[in-house]
């Protein structure tokens, strides 16, 4: 059989498909085999904007969480290539906890584009290639303080003398003092910027009356212009110091942590003094098992305010916390959802542009619990768990700093309402039964006792300790009905 023949027009449409398919081909080829990604030309970049501030020589110490290696140079990011693009791709790194609702939002937001994301993997996937160094940016010039992230401080204070934490400690709190001396201030002075400085692996968290503290994770406190902290002269600090680690010989440790403070020139201007309400719970008990426990707090707002920032804290069993605002009008808000809270990263989120609430509206704190054997940082799912100091505890706190015309001079922390005896028994119940034991209570509430108990079981349970705070609330309101009614009659 003859070979049928192919006539020259046909001939020409064939190349011209093929040709058409090559080009098509190539241009497939473009779109799916980008320019290479290195580290001078991209990665640097996102490095310095989004990483080095933590991984650098002498960098942040967040609370005691500090950088386990440097990336500002290629020698010292390359072999790292892998780990980072895993660790950016799941989100852990750059650590914040906030839901995506809220980004822009917040000064001190540490998170990366999905570009960016995408950028670090296609790098270390196409083997971490250097590129020309002649693409880099400039390198940044990070200030030289000791690594302090406040800058060159105007002072630094400590507890008097080093502590030995010892080989057996696995939780302890202990206190110590620091006088402020008329040589440290001889007059009392706004404060700028606060950093804290655990001085040991053991520190987990410090707190000092008037200065704050810090726990893992925390941003030190940098105030915007106009605002600040007040340290008065010649008062006693006190430093609460709880000491966390795994017990055994050779693990003990000396700590004498420290605080660096910067104050404003004593001719700048300061229009606000920087508050604290402290909404928390004491009276809780989360079941063995539970997944999804959950505790609220509400504290309303008196006066107009604007709010700085948020910092929600709990322990090893707290899973996730929400800030929401139901405002006079009717108009409900929410103000911070952090849907994955991280024991290890207890972040401070400080507003960009301060949030106003008009007086009257309600905050609501909504922490939530897993107590169950699927939390893998969980120390014991068998175990009903109450209010303690211990990490092994729990809490359940969410602070709001806050600014107002009417409280500057009126003290360090608003929104207390006198004193809480379902705190005491919190604090007194070294059973961690729920209960406080005549033994246990504090010589003030001791002389209260059996008016407190009112089943007379031996013991004061949360029910009744808030049975006894219903009670002085009420006392304490007909005692102001009291005063205003003295004073009319005397005004009259």
């Amino acid at each position: 059989m003859t070979r049928p023949q192919i006539s020259s027009v046909t001939r020409l449409i064939a190349l011209g498909a093929i040709a058409s398919l090559a080009l098509a081909g190539a241009a497939s080829a473009a779109a799916v085999d980008p320019e290479p990604v290195t580290f001078y030309g991209d990665v640097a970049r996102v490095l310095q904007q989004e990483c080095q501030v933590c991984h650098r020589p002498n960098g942040a110490n967040l609370g005691g969480m500090v950088a386990p290696m440097a990336l500002t140079t290629y020698e010292e990011t390359r072999p790292w290539a892998r780990s980072i693009a895993r660790q950016v791709a799941s989100r852990a790194m750059p650590p914040w906890d906030a839901a995506p609702q809220h980004n822009g939002v917040f000064a001190n937001e540490r998170t990366l584009t999905q570009e960016e994301i995408d950028l670090l993997v296609r790098w270390a996937e196409s083997g971490a290639p250097a590129g020309n160094p002649a693409d880099a940016p400039e390198p940044i010039d990070w200030p030289s303080s000791d690594g302090w992230l406040i800058g060159e401080p105007d002072l630094v204070l400590q507890f008097d003398e080093p502590y030995f934490v010892e080989d057996d400690v696995d939780d302890l709190y202990i206190y110590f003092k620091t006088t402020v001396t008329d040589e440290m201030i001889p007059e009392d002075r706004y404060v700028k910027a606060i950093e804290f400085r655990p001085g040991s692996s053991a520190v987990h968290h410090i707190i000092v009356p008037g200065l704050g503290g810090i726990a893992p994770g925390n941003d030190p406190v940098i105030h915007t212009d106009g605002m600040a902290d007040v340290l008065k002269a010649g008062r006693d600090l006190q430093w609460q110091m709880h000491y966390h680690k795994e017990p055994g010989e050779g693990t003990g440790v000396w700590d004498q942590s420290s605080v660096a403070l910067k104050f404003y020139d004593k001719d700048e201007d300061v229009k606000y003094e920087v508050f604290n309400a402290d909404m928390g719970k004491y009276d809780f008990a989360v079941p063995p098992g539970a997944t999804d426990y959950t505790i609220q707090t509400e504290w309303t707002f008196p006066s107009d305010s604007e709010i700085v920032g948020y910092l929600p804290h709990m322990h090893l069993r707290g899973k996730a916390a929400k800030y929401e605002a139901y405002y006079p009008d009717g108009g409900y808000e929410v103000l911070l959802d952090v849907p994955n809270y991280d024991f290890n990263w207890q972040t401070t989120y400080k507003y960009k542009e301060r949030k106003k609430m008009p007086a009257g509206t309600k905050l609501v704190l909504t922490t939530v619990f897993d107590n169950s054997e699927s939390n893998l940082a969980n120390p014991d799912p068998t175990a009903t768990v109450r209010w303690g100091e211990p990490t092994t505890d729990e809490m359940s706190f969410g602070f709001v700093s806050y600014i107002n015309e009417e409280n500057k001079g009126r003290g360090a922390f608003q929104g207390d309402d006198g004193l809480d005896l379902t705190a005491v028994v919190a604090f007194s119940d070294e059973s961690r039964d729920g209960k406080m034991q005549l033994e246990e209570a504090p010589g003030m509430v001791k002389q209260y006792f059996e008016m407190m108990d009112q089943n007379k079981d031996g013991a004061v349970d949360m029910e009744e300790a808030k049975a006894a705070n219903a009670f002085l609330e009420q006392m304490a309101e007909q005692r102001e009905k009291a005063e205003a009614a003295a004073a009319g009659a005397a005004g009259g």
